[in-house]
């Protein structure tokens, strides 16, 4: 009776879902409360439920759910709300990935720092992309593989049991109690994972913690299909061409931006992108390098998913070392770069480097010939034998229309890859798809890339590549005209505050090709020491957000870039780098600007804040 119910007021969801819940990357920005992204929607939705009411007046009104759609969001949170309803368990403990092998991996990954085996049991073939003898060899997991003939033929073992299954009807499981995690996969659409009784509850936080960082949740759309699966309607959500036209069409167009000759490789999301480069070339250094220590450098205060999940891929990840790379304030990437490569010169290791040009969140991009100097320099390990080069790998997502990778690039020499994270100005929002390519230097680490793209099953959705061959031919008219409304809104700000420090790009940057639309404000401040003052500039920069997002409905809470309108407001030092060391943190504000907003409103906005002081 409960299962009929809740599958009732399923429908009716369906019948009057909001719009946004399916066209948007992020959901209700302007009632933003992160500390409560994780339960505030379901708890308001439950109340909903109870009261009988789904009418598109009062589920428009629901909180933002999650994060981008990474770690969920309002459709994925319906199906595992609506399933866990029907097994009568714990909605956390139902997680849906667009990925069909990321939740085995988050259990494997997770029994693996716990130092405990696991046993894969499947019913049909496992997916042609499970390989093995590379998830051992590489991500170093511990687990047997056995075809069983049913949920109910479960050997013992000493460790913990995950049962995957082909079963079509969404939402469908049997819950033995020798199952510690049951996963059904569906193709085209994902999977969806349950979390079997109260003895495996400590592991829902880090499998949601791999779909947030190292995967994403079921789509948005494909989200919609499994509740219309779920509830025995027929799908409704169609896409326009083939996959094949669309990405013929993308891997046109991010070739003409990028000047790259290489493979284009499509991600669901910018992180599982990052994923697939960092794990493919760590890959090709355990087979090309066997025996060396691989170094992962990376800014300490950078985007917190860029920072976490490097960290992540060396906690788990044998042979593996983090190495920190200060870019920012009064730190020179240059000279850091300069001075970590000396490094793993001198311990014969294979450098990787991760970094932001240009930097977030201060917008700063270096002496480009001085950093390809210092990149290429050669050096010699302790046998006096030529040190490994480096592989540069370029977060291209504040600048993805300037040409590093080209032929007569400065990065032509260094093997050097790029990748771009989709949600930002590839898609306007519209999808979290990124992309990422190689100059020809680095070509040859393409297709260790796409195997672990491959493996992981993070290749973007037939949707999300229909999105990017929608979006991606306006993107670098998008970017002008957003450089352009933040050039001016920054310049504005100067004239009525000019006690503020703003960090944006130079004139003689400017020159160079970077047009970024984001900036970060360091307000003013006052005080007698310096925790006063610092508290008085955090008061502060909460002031100006809630006033820009109060008085102008098209501003909103987020890290987001490159969105199709309006303006997104945020402290770093609580959102992008929610994982970052305390020392490391930024707590200015920073702002995105789009191509399409009200200047005037924001400047007169902006100007009675100014008066408040």
């Amino acid at each position: 009776m409960q299962d009929h119910k809740v599958q009732t007021y399923i429908k009716d969801i369906l019948n009057q879902v909001p719009t946004d819940w399916l066209k948007l990357t992020t959901h209700r920005l302007d009632i933003y409360n992160e500390s409560l992204a994780k339960t505030e929607f379901l708890e308001q939705l439950e109340v909903l439920y109870q009261n009988h009411t789904a009418d598109h007046s009062e589920l428009v009104k629901l909180p933002t759910a999650y994060d981008y759609i990474r770690l969920g969001h309002p459709l994925s949170s319906v199906l595992e709300w609506g399933i866990a309803h029907k097994h009568g368990i714990k909605p956390e403990q139902v997680i849906s990935f667009s990925s069909q092998t990321m939740p085995v991996f988050a259990v494997l990954r997770s029994n693996k720092l716990q130092d405990k085996t696991t046993q894969i049991l499947y019913t049909e073939d496992l997916p042609d992309f499970f390989d093995a003898e590379t998830l051992k060899r590489v991500y170093g997991y511990s687990f047997e593989l056995k075809q069983v003939k049913s949920s109910d033929d479960i050997p013992e073992f000493e460790g913990s049991t995950l049962f995957i299954s082909q079963e079509h009807q969404v939402g469908q499981a049997e819950l033995n109690p020798g199952i510690d995690f049951h996963v059904n996969v569906y193709p085209k659409l994902g999977s969806i994972l349950i979390v079997n009784g109260n003895k495996n509850e400590a592991y829902v936080s880090d499998i949601q913690h791999v779909r947030r960082r190292e995967s994403i949740a079921m789509t948005p759309a494909d989200s919609f299909e499994a509740l219309q699966r779920f509830v025995d309607i027929k799908a409704s959500v169609e896409l326009k061409a083939s996959r094949a036209s669309n990405l013929e069409k993308v891997i046109k167009v991010v070739q003409d931006i990028t000047l790259a000759a290489s493979d284009v490789l499509l991600g669901s999301c910018g992180l599982s992108v990052q994923y697939a480069i960092m794990m493919g070339l760590i890959d090709d250094a355990k087979t090309n390098h066997p025996g060396k220590r691989i170094k992962i450098i990376v800014p300490p205060n950078c985007y917190g998913g860029t920072n976490d999940q490097a960290r992540r891929v060396v906690e788990a990840v044998d042979g593996v070392d983090i190495m920190d790379l200060p870019v920012d304030q009064d730190n020179d990437m240059v000279q850091s770069t300069a001075q970590v490569l000396d490094q793993t010169a001198r311990e014969d290791a294979v450098p990787y480097i991760i970094a932001e040009i240009p930097t977030n969140p201060r917008v700063e991009v270096p002496n480009l010939e001085e950093l390809t100097a210092a990149l290429r320099k050669p050096r010699q390990n302790p046998e006096g034998q030529d040190a490994i080069p480096p592989v540069f790998i370029l977060d291209q997502t504040f600048c993805p229309n300037v040409h590093f990778l080209s032929k007569e690039g400065m990065f032509s020499d260094i093997r050097t890859i790029s990748y771009v994270s989709g949600s930002k100005f590839p898609s306007g929002g519209r999808c979290t798809a990124g992309y990422c390519v190689a100059n020809e230097k680095a070509d040859d680490l393409m297709p260790s890339i796409q195997k672990h793209f491959q493996l992981c099953d993070n290749e973007a959705t037939d949707l999300q590549v229909e999105i990017l061959a929608d979006q991606l031919p306006s993107m670098n008219q998008r970017i002008e005209e957003a450089y352009k409304n933040t050039r001016e809104f920054v310049n504005f700000i100067r004239k009525e505050l000019p006690e503020a420090k703003i960090n944006f790009v130079p004139d003689e940057v400017v020159e160079q090709g970077f047009t970024p639309s984001v900036f970060s404000l360091d307000l003013p401040t006052t005080g007698e020491t310096d925790e006063e003052r610092e508290t008085y500039k955090r008061d502060l920069n909460h002031k100006l957000i809630t006033m820009m997002i109060s008085r102008i409905p098209e501003s909103k809470h987020c890290v987001s870039y490159g969105q199709l309108k309006g303006s997104y407001w945020t402290i770093p030092a609580t959102s992008t780098q929610g994982t970052t060391k305390e020392e490391d943190k930024d707590y200015i504000a920073r702002v995105s600007i789009s191509p399409d907003l009200d200047l005037e409103r924001h400047k007169t906005v902006f100007s009675d804040f100014v008066k408040q002081l």
